[in-house]
This record gives C-alpha cells, structure tokens and sequence, in this order.
C-alpha cells in the first residue's frame, strides 16, 4: 500500500527540538520553508516524524526500542523530555528468548474448575491448564473454536524455545513453511512449531480442540505480510534455532513397554535435539504405576479415562478426561485404581531448556 505514516509533534521552538531528536539519533530530512520555518521531518529508528509549529496536538511518549539502549540513555542524560513537551522512552529491543527459572509445585487442574474459556487470537477459546504457569517459565493452553469451517487466521511465527500443537478432538488444517501442501491434524497427532516457523490455520472441522504448550509462557506473536504459504521450497529438514518441523501421525504409532506403560514415541525428542520429549503413555498392567522424573518441567494431560493420583507428600486426586498437572522433580507420584482405556499425553522439557 502506498503511502508514509507520520508522527505530528507540536513546536513553539523548531530549532531546539530539531536539536534534541537529532541528538538522539534521528536525521534531518525535511524542512519548510527556507526561512523563517515552520515544520521539520525528521526520521530513525523506523519513525518518522515531523515537528510542526502549526499543529495543534498534544506532546505523546515515543518508545526507542534498541540493542544498546545504555548509548542512547546516555543521549538523554539532561532530560527525556524534548522542548515540545515529547517524552522519549529508551527500552531494549529483546532478541533472545528469556525463560525464567520453573517455579515448582505439584498443580493439578480439572475441567469441571476451569470453565473459564478466554477470547484469544482468531477468535480462539483458550483455557489454562496450568494457572501458575510455573512462574512464566510454560503455558499449557485446551484450545477449541466455537464453530467449524475457515479459520481467519494470517501467516505468523512465534518467538518460542519449544511450542506443541497436540490435536484432541476434530481436525485442522495447516500450512507450514517449507513443509509443502496444507497438513492435516486428526486426533491423536501432534507437530512442533519450530522457533520463527512460519504457519497458518487454515480451516478446522469436527469440535476440533487441541492441546498447546509453549515454552516461554509469555511469548510474541509476530504476523509476516511478506511470506505467501505454500512456499515454493519444500525442506522438511531444514533448521529453525536447531528445531525440525516433526510430524507425529497417530495412525503410524509404534508402542513399546517402558515403566509400567505401553508408550508411543513421537520423535519430538530427535527433532528438538533433546529439548522436549513428548510421548502418549497407556498403562500396560492393572496394577499401581509408579513413576519419577528429573526433567526441569513434566506436564500430563489425560486424554482418555480416568485414574487416582497420588502425589507424594500432596494427597491423591482423582483425574478424569481433560485434567491436567505438573509435578517437580524428583516428586514421586502413582497412577492407580485407573479405568482400562485410560490415556495420557505426557511433555517433558529438559534441564537446559
């Protein structure tokens, strides 16, 4: 689209705010007339503005977002305030990833206490499976659409350390980059989102739900109005952060007996180079099925029957279809008493991530 937004500041003294912006940095690229003017433009930082004697606004606050936000504080150490009233706010432009360290504690959520659906992206319905969210360090989220058919969704990314989209119920249709034609997810299969992959829901069907987890809790959303899914190139194996798309089809699963459960093996574990394992875990014998971890986080989500859970030192809960937990390391916990199609899907993050 054709055009040049620009950010109107007031002036009764052209010459010293012209001085102030361009000692932070900006660059003079405009001014009218010759004598005596009346209004400069100036531009950086992805800004333009122009300063305007003529203009009748109110001074706003404009945020620098830079790499080296200790340069330019030092710029504004006789004041962030400009001559025209204009606030300036240096604050660091964040490139890396911060997750912070795992609050934990045994955290168990039942659908019958989380009715509480939230309006998210796309029209989204989003329900928190872990309400702590460790501290900030996981966000585990039961996603469904009110209604099936398109999704008015664009392409976007995620800026992520580990992100997993597990289908429960119904099916989606998806795009990925560099992953060929549309994908879709039926219940009981699941993908990782590479860090900065770009994707696009396309259309849903069924009552679809999924389970998504994502590492940080907090992270950004980023739309591309540039890239065009499908892409051209088709690279299954290319590298996002050191991440391969995986594509786990339910249809494929080949179990084994590990523990005390029948357990499927997505290949997350392979495609993140050891930063998640994500399995599906049926237990294999009518007895109890003890179990330990020292992952930096474990998650569980029943997806299937029902079963008691007893935690050390926390009691015992009774687990039906949808609830979820996590529990810290080291804790003990037993699976018993459970139904016989009881099923699980279970996400581990390593002690790096």
């Amino acid at each position: 689209m054709e055009g040049q937004g620009i950010i109107v500041l007031p002036s009764k003294d052209l010459s010293e705010d012209i001085k102030f912006f361009r000692n932070i940095g900006f660059c003079q690229d405009q001014i009218y007339p010759a004598d005596n003017p009346v209004f400069s433009v100036l531009s950086a930082y992805g800004l333009t503005l122009r300063i305007d004697k003529g203009a009748y606004v109110f001074p706003p606050t404009i945020h620098i977002l830079t790499q080296n936000p200790d340069k330019l504080t030092k710029k504004l150490s006789s004041g962030n305030t400009a001559p025209n009233g204009t606030m300036v706010k240096v604050l660091p432009k964040l490139t890396e990833i911060h997750i912070p360290q795992p609050a934990q504690k045994f955290e168990v959520t039942h659908l019958n206490e989380s009715d509480s659906w939230v309006v998210g992206r796309a029209g989204m319905l989003y329900r928190d499976l872990v309400p702590s969210r460790m501290g900030g360090a996981l966000i585990a989220s039961h996603i469904r659409l009110p209604n099936d058919g398109p999704v008015h969704d664009m392409v976007h990314y995620h800026k992520v350390m580990f992100q997993l989209i597990y289908c429960y119920k119904g099916w989606v249709k998806v795009l990925y980059e560099d992953q060929g034609k549309p994908l879709t997810l039926y219940p009981g299969d699941c993908v990782i989102q590479p860090p900065e992959i770009r994707h696009q829901v396309l259309e849903c069907g069924d009552g679809f739900q999924v389970i998504e987890i994502g590492v940080p809790a907090q992270h950004m959303t980023t739309f591309d109005h540039h890239l065009q899914l499908p892409t051209v190139e088709y690279r299954p194996q290319r590298e996002f952060s050191d991440q391969v798309f995986c594509h786990h089809q339910a249809k494929n699963a080949v179990w084994e007996l590990k523990n005390g459960f029948n357990i499927c093996n997505t290949g997350i574990y392979k495609a993140t180079k050891g930063v998640a394992s994500v399995i599906i875990a049926k237990p294999a014998y009518s007895s109890e099925v003890h179990s330990n971890h020292d992952c930096n986080i474990h998650f569980t989500f029943v997806l299937k029957g029902k079963t008691e859970l007893r935690v050390e030192d926390s009691g015992s809960s009774i687990l039906s279809e949808a609830d979820a937990f996590v529990v810290p390391p080291n804790m003990a916990f037993v699976f018993c008493n459970y139904s016989n199609d009881l099923k699980l899907l279970q996400v581990s993050l390593s002690p790096g991530i």
